[in-house]
C-alpha cells in the first residue's frame, strides 16, 4: 500500500450520501473509506498514510466536530472538509477556527467537490511528507549518543564550541568532533539548518517546552 497517496475518509450517518461520493471519487481514481459514526472511523483511522477527511457535522452520538476536537487532541492534522445540510456562518466560522479547509453545504455540487477534494489531497500530501521528514529526524535525534545530546543542546542555545566544552568540561576539539558527528548523523548541511530542522522535532531535558 502507498501511504503517500491520499486516502478520503468519509464519516457521515447518511448512508446515500456515504455512497454517491465514494462513487463520485472512484470515479475520477481516488480511493476512499466511508464510516457510519465516529466511533467507527477514530478506530480504523491509519496515522501513518496521507489521508483527508469529509466529516458530516450532525451525527447521532457524536458530531463531527467531536471528530474534529479528538483529531486535535491527538495531534493529527488531517485537512477536513465540513458538510452540512444544516450549515449557518457560525458554524462555518467554528469549524474553520478549529482547522478545517472548507465547509460545504449539501446537496453539494459534484465536480466543485471533487476540486475541493484534490486541494484537501495536495494539502494531505504536503502534511504527510512533513510528518514523515520529522518523524525521520526524531528517530536519528533519538540515535545520538548522550553526550552528542549535550552538545546539541549547547549548539541550539547558540554557544560557541568554547562555551560548550567549558560547560561540559571536556576539550573544544571533542566538541567539534561531535559537532560533526551530529550533522553527519541528522543529515544537516549547516548549522544553521541543523538548529531550525531539529527544533521542530526536539525538545532537551530540562527544556521549559518539554
Amino acid at each position: 500500500m502507498n501511504t503517500s497517496v491520499p486516502l478520503i475518509y468519509i464519516v457521515d450517518d447518511d448512508d446515500g450520501m456515504r455512497t454517491s461520493l465514494a462513487w463520485l471519487l472512484d470515479s475520477v481514481g481516488v480511493k476512499s473509506e466511508g464510516f457510519a459514526n465516529a466511533a467507527d472511523f477514530l478506530r480504523a483511522f491509519d496515522v501513518s498514510r496521507a489521508a483527508c477527511l469529509v466529516l458530516d457535522v450532525r451525527m447521532p452520538e457524536s458530531s463531527g466536530f467531536d471528530v474534529q476536537a479528538e483529531l486535535n487532541r491527538r495531534g493529527v492534522n488531517l485537512p477536513i472538509i465540513f458538510v452540512s445540510g444544516h450549515g449557518d456562518i457560525p458554524m462555518s466560522v467554528r469549524a474553520l477556527q478549529h482547522g478545517a479547509i472548507d465547509f460545504v453545504e449539501k446537496p453539494y455540487n459534484s465536480q466543485q467537490m471533487l476540486d475541493r477534494v484534490q486541494r484537501a489531497m495536495k494539502l494531505a500530501t504536503q502534511r504527510h511528507a512533513k510528518h514523515e521528514r520529522q518523524r525521520e529526524l526524531r528517530e536519528r535525534v533519538e540515535s545520538l549518543t548522550a553526550r552528542e545530546k549535550e552538545v546539541l543542546r549547547g549548539v541550539i542555545e547558540g554557544k560557541a564550541s568554547k562555551r560548550i566544552a567549558a560547560d561540559l568540561s571536556i576539550s573544544v576539539k571533542t566538541v567539534d568532533v561531535h559537532r560533526a558527528s551530529i550533522k553527519d548523523k541528522l543529515g544537516a548541511t549547516s548549522i544553521a539548518t541543523l538548529v531550525r530542522d531539529v527544533l521542530e522535532v526536539w525538545s532537551p531535558p530540562g527544556d521549559e517546552r518539554a
